[in-house]
């Protein structure tokens, strides 16, 4: 069987580290925030190149957080793609706001930038880029739209660690950046995980206050807030995978080359990489207008594969009061019911990837 990824080869790859860190912690006493993980923020700001990481129990608090520190709520309206894992239209929602969905470009399923401007109306605050996949979504010209209109840019950069636009690292492009550290994550925890980026010193006191109940001194809330805190284990974990994560990117970038050589020739739809990006695959994902027989053909053979999303957002039961239907977003919707996630991970050996390009090669005919 071929796993879509192997969290347990990365573990043995570095199992000395690994354990090395985790018992390290558990002799240090300190659990909850802590030295463990103000060392990882530290790593993760220089990293990035910003001034502030607050470490946070998970990428979907990350969103929460930022909406709340932007004060965005009842009333104001987000712009995001509909195409996109739900979280993004979710948390949206769960602060009170509204989704404003614009479709998406078909090839690098980013938000489509010419669909932004049509999309703002006085009620908009923000903007959520998604750097689905690993992609950078074209963040100047969204950047320029938010700076003419008076609006904030929160980057959803769960699956864009160490990915570039224009030679600059996601994640630091925005107002804040929002970061997923769950375990298939291109940098991923033994658990949930997030944190927040930004340069604003205010913003960053303001989201400290919201993962710790809305304290800035003990039992002290200035506001409601929430228990959002990266577990200083996790922080150890991540830490010790941190020096490694340059060069697991590296290795995902040649693989998904090596896909796209030998699936591009067959008709298959295989990722794009725009000449101003830098792709870190998260998910190497092609299309096909047989999925489900595709999907279901691999199984066959032992191979996993996995769909990347199913409903896009705007279709989802919890999105349908705000009056979208089918139709409405097509890229969006073809998409869903297209793509298709083929293995990818750095420790895929070149013998499993030739059984995977096999498979879908004799599925083509």
């Amino acid at each position: 069987m071929i796993s879509l990824v192997d969290l347990t080869a990365q573990y043995h790859s570095i199992k000395n580290e690994i354990d090395a860190a985790v018992l390290s912690t558990l002799e240090s006493g300190h659990f909850i925030l802590g030295p463990q993980v103000a060392k990882f923020e530290e790593s993760v700001a220089s990293y990035l190149g910003v001034k502030h990481a607050i470490g946070l129990a998970s990428g979907t608090d990350a969103l929460v957080i930022a909406l709340r520190a932007l004060n965005i709520g009842a009333g104001d309206e987000v712009i995001i793609p509909a195409y996109t894992f739900f979280a993004t239209a979710g948390t949206v929602m769960s602060v009170g706001a509204k989704p404003v969905f614009v479709d998406v470009n078909p090839q690098t399923y980013q938000m489509d930038v010419s669909k932004i401007k049509p999309a703002i109306t006085p009620h908009t605050k923000a903007i959520i880029p998604v750097h689905l996949y690993g992609h950078p979504a074209e963040m100047n010209p969204i950047l320029e739209i938010a700076r003419e209109h008076g609006l904030k840019v929160i980057e959803d950069n769960a699956q864009g660690y160490g990915a570039e636009y224009f030679g600059k690292k996601t994640g630091a492009l925005g107002d804040i950046g929002c970061l997923s550290f769950f375990p298939t994550k291109n940098l991923g925890a033994y658990g949930d995980g997030g944190m927040v980026l930004t340069n604003d010193s205010a913003l960053a006191e303001r989201m400290r206050m919201l993962r710790t109940h809305g304290w800035k001194k003990k039992y002290y809330s200035e506001e409601v807030g929430y228990n959002s805190r990266l577990d200083a284990l996790q922080a150890a974990i991540l830490q010790a995978k941190f020096p490694h994560v340059d060069a697991w990117n590296e290795k995902r970038r040649q693989l998904a080359r090596r896909y796209t050589e030998h699936l591009a020739p067959l008709g298959v739809v295989t990722p794009v990489e725009c000449e101003w990006a830098k792709h870190v695959y998260h998910l190497y994902i092609i299309r096909s207008q047989k999925r489900d027989e595709l999907q279901a053909f691999l199984k066959q053979k032992g191979i996993a594969s996995e769909v990347y999303y199913p409903i896009p957002p705007h279709l989802a039961e919890p999105c349908r009061k705000f009056g979208s239907k089918e139709g409405d977003f097509p890229h969006a919707e073809q998409a869903a019911r297209e793509t298709l996630a083929l293995p990818l991970y750095p420790e895929l050996t070149l013998a499993q990837q030739d059984e995977v390009i096999a498979a879908v090669k004799e599925f083509v005919g």
